[in-house]
């Protein structure tokens, strides 16, 4: 098959089919905090792709031509949550000086990208999976996406429960979780579009 459209396939994976936080529950903790407003849950999506994806692009080398060659591969976790962090620390003096609105209203869930296990877990899961650079690429690319995807679609739906007359025992985090696992089932149905 041609290499682009294995690239395009495997973002479209990333993206609908393995859905981080639908389908193996990564990043739940932001994705609950975040999705209040469309805006913070917007900018938080933006911020985590863009962590995955630099992460991924700074992780892999390192894995591939320090870690593995010097047989420490045993250590990558930690290096992992090392170049994690450092990025996040980047991100957050960004988006401080160009947006400090959107800075103020991510609050505590900016810092808490370092330890999301979405972000982690695509670098870990490229290592793992012994990934070409590409195909990490497009891994991390499409979990990002689908990250973004699926909490700004989720903030569009909690600002309309919010609307809603919901009794008072199952407004908040219960139908916030029962909505997300209703959207869980519904990105299910992509589960057979690529085989």
């Amino acid at each position: 098959m041609n290499e682009f459209v294995v690239f395009v396939l495997a973002i479209i994976n990333g993206m609908l089919i393995d859905n981080v936080i639908l389908s193996r529950f990564y990043g739940i903790c932001p994705f609950l905090g975040v999705s209040k407003k469309t805006s913070s849950a917007l900018g938080m999506g933006v911020a985590v792709t863009l962590v995955i994806l630099l992460a991924t692009c700074i992780c892999w080398p390192i894995y591939t031509y320090v870690l593995t060659p010097a047989s420490i591969t045993f250590m990558d976790t930690i290096v992992f949550i090392l170049v994690i962090a450092s990025l996040v620390q980047v991100a957050a003096l960004i988006i401080k000086k160009y947006s400090p609105t959107l800075y103020n209203a991510l609050g505590i869930y900016l810092p808490l990208i370092t330890t999301n296990c979405a972000v982690l877990g695509v670098v870990q899961g490229n290592a793992d999976s012994a990934y070409s650079f590409l195909d990490s690429l497009a891994n991390a690319l499409g979990t990002g996406i689908g990250f973004l995807i699926v909490i700004v679609l989720f903030s569009y739906i909690r600002t309309h429960l919010d609307a809603m007359d919901i009794p008072k025992a199952m407004k908040g985090v219960p139908i916030a979780l029962i909505t997300a696992s209703l959207m869980a089932l519904a990105f299910l149905g992509f589960s057979g579009l690529i085989s």
